[in-house]
């Protein structure tokens, strides 16, 4: 096999969980009608394209039919790449047109509200259920008028897969999710992180505390869940969210679910990023803006020497440890949070429609700052808030 070159590597796309399930029922499916199971066959994708996959397994006897999907995840990185997306159909007799879920081995099973699914149903999300259903009625519709189908996804494994993932802070026990709304997965998209955060939310939006918790990763989460379990012991972990890099999606998610209190805990170098615009805070993204830490330097105090020592810094950590350094540690990081908080409230951005408290660690996990905004304008809220700027739920 030739070697791919620099330029090649980390363009190949994939196909989502629910795109490879929605093939394997298809071939199944046939099997139903045609009594043998293709090796190949082209599937509907929910984007409305159309893809050819390898079927694997095949089988049917006696009203039932067996098919595995291979998933690709081209060069996404992804937990469940080369997964083994399996179907298993049971003809339904008489009951036309009926798709029932089952999950099998290594898909979860929803245990909360707040994703849109039944608590104690599959964890198969809405668009890869409509796409299965498509691609039966579309390669059966003389059996689909007179049959229903219940379709069983398993996917051995999917229990380890789960461990990699947030399911179980979303109540999704057992296994993995299905999940997808094009059917494709662009290389390093993090869709799938992006998706979890999202359904997240959605998750604490149902904890009944009216708020939500963003963290970064695993130890500004721990922060805050001292911080805030401190004053609140009964909160629940659905009430904390890692957002990592995609503060954009959790809070458009918040606006959409009317959730009236943002705790969002950072360290400095995300913080800095948050308050120079930026809620895509991923270092390949965008970088740390100095000349903005120079200047809440100048704010608190700063000699112009220190100032342009931190201009001239290639992060914002170097800026915060010699304010500390200086005595001007406390005055420094709630300006940073403060400069965040009026970002974020920028009435060309989120305005006033959710309160927001910014909790500063420093890189033992210690508090350096804790910033309120003002109370969310409920007057000015929409009615049915929607979501701004985002498209549709990520892929994965």
């Amino acid at each position: 096999m030739k070697e791919k070159t620099a330029a090649e590597k980390g363009t190949r796309t994939g196909f989502t969980t629910g795109a490879c399930t929605a093939a394997a029922a298809r071939a199944a499916v046939l099997g139903l009608v045609h009594g043998r199971v293709p090796e190949e066959i082209e599937s509907l994708l929910p984007n409305g394209s159309r893809i050819t996959f390898a079927i694997h397994d095949g089988s049917c006897d006696n009203g039932r039919a067996h098919a595995m999907v291979i998933k690709f995840a081209g060069d996404d990185p992804d937990c469940t790449d080369g997964a083994h997306m399996t179907v298993d159909l049971r003809l339904l007799s008489g009951q036309a047109g009926v798709v029932s879920y089952v999950a099998g081995d290594g898909v979860g099973t929803v245990t909360m509200k707040g994703l849109g699914l039944e608590v104690g149903g599959p964890a198969i999300n809405p668009v890869p259920r409509k796409n299965i259903a498509d691609n039966l009625h579309e390669a059966a519709p003389e059996l689909m008028a007179r049959h229903g189908i219940e379709v069983t996804v398993s996917v051995p494994d999917g229990q380890v897969m789960a461990k990699k993932t947030t399911n179980a802070r979303l109540g999704i026990l057992g296994g993995i999710s299905i999940l997808g709304t094009t059917g494709i997965v662009k290389p390093y998209s993090t869709a799938a992180w992006r998706a979890s955060v999202v359904q997240g939310v959605q998750v604490a939006a149902t904890a009944g505390h009216n708020l939500v918790a963003l963290t970064t990763g695993g130890r500004t989460e721990t922060f805050a869940m001292s911080a805030l379990r401190a004053e609140r012991p009964e909160l629940p972990a659905a009430c904390f969210v890692q957002m990592g890099d995609f503060l954009r999606y959790a809070l458009d998610e918040v606006v959409a679910q009317g959730i009236e209190l943002v705790v969002m805990a950072v360290m400095v170098g995300k913080l800095t990023k948050i308050a120079q615009g930026e809620t895509i805070t991923h270092a390949n993204r965008s970088e740390v803006d100095t000349d903005l830490v120079a200047e809440i330097g100048r704010r608190i105090g700063a000699t112009e020497e220190d100032c342009a020592a931190m201009a001239a810094a290639e992060t914002a950590r170097f800026g915060a440890e010699l304010m500390v350094e200086r005595g001007l540690g406390d005055a420094f990081h709630h300006a940073l949070a403060q400069a965040a908080i009026d970002t974020l409230r920028a009435p060309d951005r989120y305005g006033h429609k959710f309160q927001l408290r910014v909790l500063v660690c420093d890189f033992s996990g210690v508090q350096v700052a804790d910033v309120w905004s003002g109370p969310a304008d409920l007057q000015q809220r929409p009615a049915s808030a929607g979501r701004i700027g985002i498209d549709h739920l990520p892929e994965a």
